[in-house]
């Protein structure tokens, strides 16, 4: 397999050329600003590929055993356009455009169906690690799905932050029994293609899914796929460059291309090194879990901590971790989150030594707020490009939210856009440190 982004740019850099094009650094820097290019001649257009970009792309394909196709602007760009394509495909068919949606969804859902006017209903499943976690109710998706509300898309976020991976197999039968469409935010799970037991949401049956390939793969952040599955309905693939392009800029980062482009030549010899990597891992869990440490989640390369089993908030395990060199992913009062990728191979008797020198204290007592379901007012959109004003959350009982108040990571929404604001919100707000709320006027 060759490389032929990486190749054209090295060979463009090499030749000493007069750059009478953008960007405006041309060439000169230490970040590698040399590879840094636009849409010259042979350098193929994102977009509009019939070239090196397309080559690539099909070479990531067959990697993948489906239709992909990249994203320079990260998975928010692939949900965008993969809700995009669910409101075409919904159109084409005289079907509503109606989506369900775990409500652990990352905030670029929210602002898709914002943009796009798509009609939610939020499945709550049965709680699993607060906002953060959605077990899904299949007998309730059932009941659903025959009913007169019926979706035409159920959009699953597997894994989770937390690390839960959603029964995708099982879902996806439930989706084709019904003609469902079933469409995966798969941020966290790149890698899972590539484990021992191939457990991808695409070789599990997902009709569409998003890949972000910098968070589990050596790509540079922002690089990511859009993945297509090859029996998925045919105006996903006919219009998915039509889709990322209305969410992504005409000027997308070759560097990011040249990253996504050279992993390929990494992931033909992935799955040897994880099916080495992972019973490492798994050797460091169970060291953690001998120390006293309670460990939650499904997924095999991510660590994550009920730290209040341990004594600790996970904001202040994560505190400790830093102050002895080790950064981690994700905190909240209730969780520490680890992500881990075979590049971490020789410092995970490190990360042991340290999270063991902590010393188990007395369990703290305290769950995490429960979250209930929302009552909706106003559609998303309207809510969230109405006129706003930002409240102290105290004060915004019986307001309605606008655009989203929450933070990267997680960028989970605790209330969305369009619900009113409860007494029962205001505690939960506060629990995860948001002191203000954007409110409709």
């Amino acid at each position: 397999m060759k490389a032929p982004i990486c190749e054209f740019v090295k060979k463009y850099s090499l030749s000493s050329p007069i750059r009478a094009h953008m960007p405006g650094h041309k060439g000169a820097g230490d970040l590698k600003e040399e590879y840094d290019i636009t849409e010259i001649a042979g350098a193929d257009s994102l977009y509009h590929c019939d070239g090196i970009i397309s080559e690539s792309e099909e070479s990531a394909s067959s990697i993948f055993g489906c239709k992909t196709f990249y994203s320079t602007e990260g998975s928010s760009q692939c949900i965008r356009a993969m809700i995009h394509l669910i409101s075409l495909y919904s159109s084409s068919n005289g079907l509503p455009f109606r989506i369900c949606a775990g409500r652990n969804v990352h905030k670029s859902f929210v602002s898709a169906c914002a943009l796009l006017d798509a009609e939610v209903i939020w499945h709550y499943g049965r709680d699993n690690g607060g906002i953060l976690g959605c077990e899904y109710d299949t007998d309730e998706l059932k009941d659903l799905f025959l009913s007169d509300n019926k979706p035409t898309a159920l959009y699953v976020t597997s894994p989770d932050y937390l690390g839960n991976i959603a029964p995708i197999e099982q879902l996806s039968e439930l989706c084709k029994k019904y003609g469902v469409i079933l469409a995966v935010d798969n941020a966290h799970g790149a890698y899972l293609k590539f484990m021992p037991q191939d457990v991808h949401p695409i070789t599990l049956g997902a009709d569409i899914c998003c890949d972000s390939a910098h968070k589990t793969l050596p790509v540079l952040t922002g690089g990511a796929y859009l993945h297509i599955a090859n029996n998925a309905p045919k105006i996903f693939t006919d219009e998915a460059k039509n889709a990322l392009a209305l969410f992504g800029s005409t000027s997308p980062s070759y560097l990011i291309l040249c990253s996504l482009d050279a992993c390929n030549l990494y992931l033909e010899n992935l799955k040897d090194s994880l099916s080495e990597f992972a019973p490492r891992v798994e050797a460091l869990k169970e060291r953690l879990r001998l120390h006293g440490y309670a460990l939650i989640g499904d997924e095999k390369l991510k660590i994550t901590i009920k730290t209040k089993d341990f004594g600790y908030l996970g904001t202040e395990l994560a505190l400790i971790c830093e102050e002895n060199g080790l950064y981690t992913e994700f905190s909240d009062p209730d969780h520490l989150v680890l992500m881990l990728t075979e590049k971490n191979s020789d410092q995970l008797d490190v990360i042991g030594d340290i999270l063991t020198s902590v010393k188990k204290r007395e369990k703290i007592i305290a769950p995490p707020p429960h979250l209930k379901c929302g009552t909706s007012v106003m559609t998303i959109r309207k809510a969230t490009l109405s006129p706003s004003t930002a409240v102290p959350v105290r004060n915004s009982v019986g307001m309605i939210a606008a655009s989203l108040t929450v933070s990267c990571p997680p960028a989970v929404p605790i209330v969305v856009s369009g619900e009113v604001i409860t007494s029962d919100v205001v505690p939960a707000l506060e629990y995860y440190g948001i002191e203000k709320i954007s409110v409709v006027k």
